[in-house]
Formats: C-alpha cells, structure tokens, sequence
C-alpha cells in the first residue's frame, strides 16, 4: 500500500496501463497481416534514430530520442511499402534491406556518442522514471492510434481480407496501408519508455497472439488484447517492484507467460486440450 501510495509508481502503473491496452488492441491489426517479423524489424529501427537524434543535438533528451526514433521508423516503415508499389521487390525483402542498413548506421554512430550508458532506458525501458509530461506523450500518442484504428476498423478489415473488393467499394488500400505501417510506428514509439526499443515488439505481439489462442472472433483480437495487454503491463510493473527487477522485461516476460499459457491450457487451442482429445 505504500508503494502504491508513490506519485511516481502511480504514473508508472496509469502509464503501463495506458500503453499496454493501445498496443494490446493494436496487436490485432499485427496479427491479422501476419507482419510480427515487420514489427521486430521497426522496433530495432528506432535505435539508430535515437543515436542519429542524439549526434545532432549534443545531448539525450525525452524529445529527440522520440522525434529520432520516429522518424528512423516512419522512413524505413512507409520507405519499405513504397518500394513494394513496383511489384518487382516484396515489402519484407525491401524492408529486411532498408533495416539492416539503418541498423548498421546506427551501430557505426554509437562509439561516437557520450550518452551511451543513458541509452539502456531506451533500449529496455524505464517507465519508473515516467514524469507527468511523459504520460501526456504517451496518452496523446496512444490516443492518436486507438481514435484512428476504431473510426477506421470496417475499410482497414476489408482492406486486410478482401483488398480487392475494398477497392471496388472505393476505399483507398493504397492510403490505408500507408496509414496502418504509420499507426504502427505510433505504436512503437509510445510504449518506448516502457519496455525500450529492443522489447516493443513482445507488446505488439503477445496479447492478440495470446487472444487468438482463445477465440476465434475478429473483435475480440482487439479489445481482447487490449485487456491483456493492459492488466499484463500494469500487473508486471506491481510484480517487478516487489522482486526487484526491471519493469520492462517483467512486461514482455509476464505477456510471454500468459501467451504460454493459453497455449497449453486453452479450452479450443491448447496442447493439452487437443491431446486429452
């Protein structure tokens, strides 16, 4: 009770709450294209971003390790799906070079910089050090995708299964996949502070993963992975502080449990299910 008492990891618990359930319902849309490699691509692209923010300023700041890392992650995202337009080269190939290549810019840049040791926050997170404007930053940005994804969700599901009837319904596939790679990016960079650049990826995987493994609704890969995503985020932050260890890996480490989980106990999926069947 005292713990939870703490300014600080009360802004910790509303943040990892806030994050997980944006990410969490995102994670659908991340399952449904079959693009969880993508997203492991995007999140370690934001690395160099960071270092490039950080060459150019002198200094590491909440600002350019988030406008770095956005803009590191919008090139490659929305670079990879204009250059799958030509049809001559598939967007994971295009994106697998774009990556690699931003990736070893930012691993040449590193020995230059003097804020190395800070860089371990953004690389596994630190959401305990998250600060009143650092929330704000987190929900406007959460907010953005959540807002976008459910005012759009009928021509981004039809664009999804059906492109070609989506087009002849007049919905701009083009635009919208454009729209979902940026949604995605959002995505990454809000929960930055939370489980760092290296992890993201295990939040926008996990909980619609772990969702599918339960049901078969559309829906529910949504708002259930939202759920997850959440009550697993702030969940981990209560259990990190009382075994002393970091929050974000507790984060990817407790979605990653219970994706074991439904995968060995599920009542429609689960290994142990279909072996007593």
């Amino acid at each position: 009770m005292e713990l939870l008492a703490n300014p600080f990891f009360q802004r910790a618990l509303a943040a990892a709450a806030f994050i997980g359930f944006a990410n969490g319902f995102f994670s659908g849309f991340v399952i449904l294209r079959r693009s969880a490699l993508s997203v492991s691509a995007l999140s370690h692209t934001m690395l160099p971003g960071i270092a490039l923010a950080i060459l150019a300023t002198g200094a590491l700041t909440q600002w350019n390790a988030f406008a770095g890392a956005m803009f590191a992650a919008l090139l490659v995202g929305l670079g990879s799906v204009a250059v799958a337009r030509g049809n001559r080269i598939e967007q994971g190939t295009a994106l697998a070079v774009l990556y690699t290549a931003s990736f070893a810019a930012g691993v040449a840049v590193l020995p230059l910089l003097n804020t190395r040791r800070q860089l371990e926050d953004w690389l596994f997170g630190n959401i305990l050090a998250v600060g009143n404007h650092d929330l704000v930053v987190s929900f406007a940005t959460g907010a953005v995708v959540l807002l976008s994804t459910s005012l759009l969700m009928r021509p981004i599901l039809l664009t999804l299964f059906e492109p070609n009837v989506a087009a002849a319904q007049g919905v701009p596939v083009r635009f919208v996949h454009y729209l979902l790679s940026g949604l995605l990016v959002l995505s990454l960079v809000s929960s930055l502070q939370a489980v760092g650049c290296v992890l993201s990826v295990g939040l926008l995987v996990a909980p619609a993963a772990t969702v599918s493994l339960l049901t078969d609704r559309t829906s529910a890969l949504f708002w259930g992975g939202g759920l997850i995503g959440a009550v697993g985020s702030a969940g981990a932050v209560v259990v990190s502080s009382v075994l002393g260890i970091s929050p974000g890996p507790a984060i990817v480490m407790l979605l990653g449990l219970l994706f074991v989980a439904a995968y060995l106990f599920s009542p429609r999926y689960g290994l142990l299910w279909r072996k007593r069947h």
